[in-house]
């Protein structure tokens, strides 16, 4: 089945583009889903299962939020774990002369 793209106007060619970009995607998954089962087979052979080689996980792994550290004086809802930008909060407290250990919770 041959496209001849000479006679295809802007519009159509967008068109093919995106839909060839689609199948390119799901070629690539089909693969990689016939070598993720060969390697399951593989791994079932020699009295393995494929999270202990692997890990159990999949995709991104979450972090826990880290547990407030600093407390703000006048609002004691206002916490801050000390990782990241500093909140107004606390560079107004360090300016009105508190050190950071006064704000320790």
């Amino acid at each position: 089945m041959a496209i001849d793209i000479k006679n295809l106007n802007l519009n159509q060619l967008d068109d093919l583009i995106q839909r060839a970009q689609s199948r390119k995607q799901e070629l690539g998954k089909e693969r990689a889903s016939k070598v993720r089962a060969k390697l399951a087979t593989l791994a079932k052979a020699e009295g393995f299962a494929i999270e202990e080689l692997f890990g159990g996980g999949r995709g991104k792994k979450t972090r826990r939020p880290a547990k407030p550290k600093f407390r703000n004086p006048a609002d004691h809802s206002q916490t801050w774990s000390g990782r990241g930008k500093r909140p107004r909060w606390f560079n107004a407290a360090l300016s009105a002369g508190k050190k950071e250990k006064d704000l320790l919770i």
